[in-house]
């Protein structure tokens, strides 16, 4: 008889472990999937400003397509950033290219949502280029890495300024409004 209870009794723990188990599993998978429907959801509603003048975003006129375009980010910490007022002229690297083959005046701001100079560095820019009406083109790093080598770029944040299809200057590390300000000038006079 004590035999039996004892065995009894090992059933029951085993149960008991094995329904705790289950429930810390199903526990994990819930939270899995309504975290990726938050993170897909804040995709879906993120909008691209990237090509739009500053007073046609004041007015709200922002084009409904996703802030990445098609392209979907892979980075918790780019997702994280969809939302954020300073990250919303998101440039892809197709387009970044075809700006500086056009010949086009290009400000592009090489950025990554996990470096913590870029988080310091954003909301002291995005206002200094706005103040000088100067549209910058933000690059993510983390997203496209092909970006350290197509230009050369050694550390984030790194500002340049393209003419003519050639990098005419370049911004990097934190810098302050002033020093942002004083490089929008000398690159309008070059």
């Amino acid at each position: 008889m004590a035999k039996k209870a004892a065995t009894k009794k090992k059933d029951n723990r085993l149960t008991i472990l094995l329904t705790v188990a289950i429930v810390v599993v199903l526990g994990f998978t819930a939270i899995y999937f309504i975290n990726k429907s938050q993170n897909e959801a804040k995709i879906d509603n993120s909008t691209s400003a990237s090509d739009q003048k500053t007073s046609e975003k004041a007015a709200g006129n922002t084009d409904t397509h996703g802030l990445y375009g098609d392209y979907k980010p892979k980075a918790q910490a780019t997702i994280d950033q969809l939302g954020d007022k300073n990250y919303q002229n998101i440039i892809l690297p197709d387009d970044l290219q075809k700006k500086i083959d056009a010949g086009e005046e290009t400000y592009a701001y090489f950025f990554s949502p996990t470096c913590s100079h870029c988080v310091a560095t954003t909301p002291i820019l995005m206002p200094a280029a706005d103040k000088a009406d100067v549209h910058i083109y933000q690059y993510n790093m983390l997203e496209f890495e092909q970006g350290w080598d197509d230009y050369a770029i050694n550390a984030t944040p790194t500002l340049i300024y393209f003419k003519d299809g050639k990098e005419v200057g370049r911004v990097i590390g934190e810098q302050t409004a002033e020093a942002f300000k004083e490089f929008f000038k000398t690159m309008t006079n070059s």
